[in-house]
C-alpha cells in the first residue's frame, strides 16, 4: 500500500507521458526516416539516403524561403526585443493607467495570426489601406505598395509579426524588471547614476535569462511562421515571401512530395534544436555554478 501511495503520481501520469512521447518524439523520428526515402503521396520505407536533402538544397524556391526566414528572423527578433524593452521600461516608471496601457500592448497577442494577417492585409493593400488613405487626403503621388512588390513583401510580414509579438515580449521584460530588488536602484541613484545608465549598465545586464528566453521564444515563432504568411501574402507575389513552413506544407499536401517536405521539416527542427540546446546547456551550467 505504501508503494502504491508513493508511486501514484507516476502511475497516473504515465499514460499521458507515453502518448506524448509517441505523438511528439515518435513522429519526429518517423519524419526523420521518411526524409531518407522516396515517399510521394504515401510513405515508402525503402531507404534512399540523403537524396531528398540534395534535392531540397538545389531548389531555388527553398533558397528563397531560407533567405526570407533569415531576414524575417533577424528583423523580428531585433525589433520585438527593442520595442519590448522600451515599453517595459516606460511601464516600469509606475505611470498612471499602467493597467490600461499594458492591456492595450498585450491585446494583439490575444489574436490569432490569421486575424493579424488578414487585418494587416487590408491595411497594407494599396487599394484599401495606407496608400489609398494618403491619396484621398491629397497626397496623389504617395505610394506604399510593399504588399504587391516582390522585393518588399517579406517586410510586410515583419511589420505584422512585430505588431503582434512585441507586447508579449514587453510583458516578459516587465516581469523581469519587477523582480529586481528596489535597493539596487536606490543605491545607483544615490551614487548619482542617471536613468539611462541605471538601465543600460546595471538592470539590463542582470536580465540575461530574460533576454535568452525572449530570443528562444521569438526564434521559435519565426521558424514556424505559416498562418501569418498565408493570411498576409500567401507566399507571394509568386514565391517572393515564401517561408520554410509554407514550403513544407505545400509540398506535403499540394504536391504530394512527402519525403521532400519531411526533409524541409527536419531542417527546421535542426535549426530550432541548434538554438534551444545551447541555451539549455548554458542555463544549466550557470545554475550548477551557483550551487
Amino acid at each position: 500500500m505504501f508503494w502504491l501511495k508513493k508511486n501514484l503520481p507516476k502511475i497516473v501520469l504515465s499514460p499521458s507521458l507515453a502518448l506524448l512521447a509517441w505523438f511528439v518524439y515518435g513522429f519526429i523520428l518517423w519524419t526523420a526516416y521518411i526524409s531518407f526515402t522516396k515517399s510521394k503521396i504515401l510513405p515508402k520505407y525503402d531507404f534512399w539516403g540523403i537524396g531528398q536533402y540534395i534535392r531540397l538544397w538545389s531548389m531555388d524556391r527553398w533558397h528563397t524561403a531560407v533567405t526570407n526566414l533569415a531576414i524575417y528572423t533577424v528583423l523580428f527578433l531585433v525589433l520585438c526585443i527593442a520595442i519590448g524593452i522600451v515599453l517595459a521600461i516606460l511601464l516600469d516608471q509606475k505611470i498612471r493607467a499602467e493597467g490600461v496601457l499594458r492591456t492595450i500592448y498585450l491585446y494583439p497577442m490575444a489574436l490569432s495570426f490569421i486575424v493579424t494577417g488578414t487585418a494587416w492585409k487590408w491595411v497594407l493593400n494599396p487599394t484599401l489601406g495606407i496608400e489609398k488613405f494618403f491619396i484621398d487626403i491629397g497626397y496623389e503621388n504617395f505610394t506604399f505598395d510593399w504588399l504587391v512588390t516582390p522585393g518588399m513583401s517579406i517586410y510586410c510580414i515583419v511589420i505584422a509579426g512585430v505588431w503582434q509579438s512585441s507586447g508579449f515580449i514587453m510583458a516578459i521584460f516587465l516581469a523581469g524588471l519587477r523582480s529586481i530588488d528596489d535597493e539596487i536602484l536606490k543605491a545607483a541613484k544615490i551614487d548619482g547614476a542617471g536613468i539611462f545608465s541605471i538601465y543600460s549598465k546595471i538592470i539590463l545586464p542582470m536580465m540575461r535569462p530574460v533576454f535568452m528566453s525572449a530570443v528562444v521564444i521569438l526564434v521559435h515563432l519565426s521558424i514556424k511562421s505559416y498562418d501569418l504568411v498565408i493570411a498576409l501574402t500567401s507566399g507571394g507575389p509568386g514565391t517572393s515571401s515564401d517561408m520554410p513552413a509554407v514550403f513544407m506544407t505545400q509540398y506535403a499536401f499540394n504536391r504530394s512530395e512527402v519525403a521532400l517536405a519531411s526533409s524541409s521539416a527536419m531542417m527546421m527542427f535542426l535549426t530550432v534544436t541548434a538554438i534551444v540546446i545551447p541555451y539549455l546547456y548554458s542555463e544549466l551550467k550557470r545554475e550548477d555554478g551557483k550551487r
